[in-house]
This record gives C-alpha cells, sequence and structure tokens, in this order.
C-alpha cells in the first residue's frame, strides 16, 4: 500500500474514536478516585458497627466490636488489659461522651498498620478518634488525631 491508496479520512469514526478515548479517561479517573476513597472502607465500617452499637445502648456489643469477639464474655481475662469495666467508664453512659444518639464517620487516615477514623459524636465540636488494625479490625485508641477540616480534604482525603 502506497500513500495514493491510503483510505479516505472518515469523519464520523475519528470522532468516535476520539469520544470513546474522552470516555474511557473520565471513567478511569472516576474509578480511581472511587477506589482511593474506598481503600480504608473496612475499617470505616468497624467503626461505624462500633458507634452503631453505642448509639443503641449496647455497651457489651460495642465492647464485641471492640475486640472483634463476639464471644468475650466466655474469656473475660483475656482483655484484662482493657477490661470491660474500664471501657463502660470510657464509652458507656456516665463517659466524657454521654450517652450516644448521634454519630458520623467524618474521614479517615490509614497510617502504618492501621486507620485512624474521626467520628463526630452527639454534634459535639470535639471528635471521637478510633484506630483501627489493619489485620483483624480490632479497635484501639490512636497515637495520635486526624483533622478532616475543610470541603478540599473531604475530596482528597
Amino acid at each position: 500500500m502506497t500513500l495514493m491508496d491510503a483510505q479516505t479520512y472518515d469523519e464520523a469514526r475519528a470522532r468516535r474514536r476520539r469520544n470513546l478515548i474522552i470516555v474511557l479517561i473520565i471513567l478511569t479517573i472516576i474509578l480511581a478516585w472511587v477506589a482511593y476513597h474506598m481503600r480504608d472502607y473496612p475499617e470505616r465500617h468497624a467503626a461505624n458497627k462500633f458507634f452503631s452499637a453505642l448509639r443503641n445502648h449496647n455497651i457489651e456489643g460495642a465492647y464485641a466490636v471492640w475486640f472483634r469477639d463476639p464471644n468475650w464474655k466466655q474469656h473475660p481475662d483475656k482483655y484484662s488489659n482493657y477490661a470491660y469495666g474500664d471501657f463502660y467508664q470510657d464509652w458507656g453512659p456516665a463517659s466524657e461522651w454521654g450517652p450516644i444518639n448521634s454519630y458520623s464517620i467524618d474521614c479517615s487516615y490509614a497510617t502504618g498498620n492501621g486507620v485512624i477514623v474521626q467520628a463526630t459524636v452527639n454534634h459535639r465540636a470535639e471528635h471521637a478518634y478510633l484506630w483501627v488494625d489493619k489485620s483483624d479490625h480490632t479497635l484501639h485508641i490512636p497515637p495520635n488525631e486526624i483533622d478532616c477540616g475543610n470541603w478540599w480534604g473531604w475530596v482528597t482525603e
């Protein structure tokens, strides 16, 4: 095939190809953004289960979520480093948070082998923070706090 034997230019085919490439690029960007924001979903879900149990005034259920052990009553000595009494003082109705009636998971930040999750409890200005272990999804007191801040932080979280 020589230059003189080249096919004629098909404008409609070129436009369809260009549009397909643009759509694929946009879809790739959207899927990458969704995948990036869903990277901490299991840890955020564990925090959501914890706060949901507290909102339903199920302190024992929240303790089971904390250690990810629904049968914790059968071997309470296994969790002697954070006994149920201490947990009840920290998260029960007489705790600094009081009875939890509402909550929202604001954001999360992966650090090391865990994820720090920020939650707003009872519409208070100060936030509650949990550290969720990536390997077994147990909850802990976080080593530090994060700031979700503004809408740009939500977009780039």
